[in-house]
Order: C-alpha cells, then structure tokens, then sequence
C-alpha cells in the first residue's frame, strides 16, 4: 500500500512525552509530501539574501538538528523575506523561517527558541498526525485504503489540508492546542541539549506576546491554535528545570 502504515489507534508514541499518537503515513511518505511541498514553497515566495541572517539561521538550525534523530530527514532552512513574523516546519527537516520574525528573536537563543519549537514538530510527527486525522475524519475504511495505495488527488487534497498549503491558508500546519504545548516542552529541551540557554525562550514568547498586543491584530500562524498569552508563558516556565538541567549537563 504504497509504504503507508495502516495500523490501530495508538499506533506510535510522540518522542520526549510518551504521548500516544494514530499515524498513517509512513516516515518515508510523510519526508516525500514535505519536500514537494517545501519546494513549491520555495518557488513562489521570496528567499532573503541577507548574507548575516542567513548565516546565522544555518549555525542555529545546524546544532539544533544535530541533538535530534528522525528517519529520513535532511534537513534545510531557509530564511524566506516576508514582513511576517511566522515560522513552519514540514516534515522530512524542512524549517522556514520568515524574515519578518528577526526583530522579535533579536538573539541567537531567541531564534534558538523559535527553530528548536518546529525542529520538534518535526521529531514529534505532528504533520503525518494531523493528516491521519483528517484521513480518518473524511475518508473511512476501504477508501482509506484506496486513496492512499492509489496517490489519488484525495491523498494530494488532505495532504495539503493538513500542511496548510495554499495561498490563502498559508505555509504554517494547523497544529492543535496539544501539539503546540508538546513542541514548545521538547523544543525546549532540543535547545538546551544545543547549548542554548532555555530560559531565553520565556524572553522571547514575552516579546512576541508585546508584538501581538502592539499591532492590535490576531494571532499569527505560527501560535496556530494555541495562542500566545499568560497561560502559554506559565506552561513554558513550568517546563523549564528539566531543560535547565539538561542545559547545564551540555555545558560540561
């Protein structure tokens, strides 16, 4: 069936948290759906050439994906120009980071923060989660089975539903409230075993959190689902002694 795992509920568990998670999509399939999509990305918007931002995404990108072990991955960041200030990720190590959100990381950890949290959407499979779940929400049983070992314009449709790609839903996957807290904990944890130091992070989700009050508008992409008040900055700071730790055990 064309490498797709058709298994029960519960079929994987997330990576750092133990969480249960229904995937359909194997690995393999899953990088191949990202890389197509990261691609037609690439094609229709703007890369910066911003030679000293550039630089840095890769140096930060680089360390982080090292502390990190996903089958199929091959991974590339790209620094897309867009006053935006947004950040996603696809599966198989595909990171975009939109020049827009610069003035809000302002750091090498805050940037840290932002690369780590959709390095571990990737790790944690939250894509190839969120597409199973749209499968099993609009295609049941044999149809399932069919769209999927057929590649059939089905399987294209709920692939871009669930990366969120299109030009007005945007690049950025519809995470849910779940996924987001569980990649801001493990991003957490990616950036302190990079030698980032993971308090940084409460820094920047305060600015982002200023950000989004100064200009009066709604959440952006990137906060998906969940968005970015008192309560998400409580939960990050409730994460942080375990990545301390950890941080401090990189160090030595």
């Amino acid at each position: 069936m064309s490498g797709v795992l058709l298994t029960v509920a519960g079929c994987a568990t997330a990576p750092e948290t133990g969480r249960r998670q229904v995937l359909l999509i194997d690995s393999a399939q899953e990088a191949q759906l990202g890389l197509q999509s990261f691609q037609k990305i690439k094609r229709d918007t703007p890369v910066s050439r911003d030679r000293q931002a550039n630089a840095q995404l890769q140096s930060v990108g680089r360390r982080i994906a090292s502390v990190v072990n996903i089958p199929h991955a091959d991974w590339e960041f790209v620094l897309f120009e867009s006053d935006e200030p947004n950040a996603f990720a696809l599966p198989g190590g595909k990171i975009g980071v939109n020049t827009g959100i610069l003035a809000i990381t302002q750091t090498e950890a805050g940037l840290a923060t932002v690369i780590a949290h959709e390095i571990a959407h990737v790790t944690a499979r939250h894509g190839a989660e969120r597409m199973s779940q749209d499968m099993l929400v609009q295609v049941g049983g044999t149809a399932l089975t069919a769209a999927l070992g057929s590649q059939s314009s089905v399987t294209r449709d709920l692939a871009m539903q669930a990366y969120g790609i299109g030009t007005e839903v945007g690049v950025m996957l519809p995470y849910s409230r779940t996924q987001e807290l569980e990649a801001d904990r493990v991003g957490l944890l990616y950036m302190a075993r990079a030698g980032f130091d993971p308090t940084e992070a409460v820094g920047f989700w305060e600015r982002f959190q200023a950000e989004n009050r100064g200009t009066g508008t709604r959440n952006p992409e990137f906060l998906s689902t969940h968005p970015l008040d008192d309560a998400r900055i409580a939960q990050i700071q409730r994460f942080l002694p375990q990545a301390i730790a950890e941080y401090e055990a990189a160090r030595r």
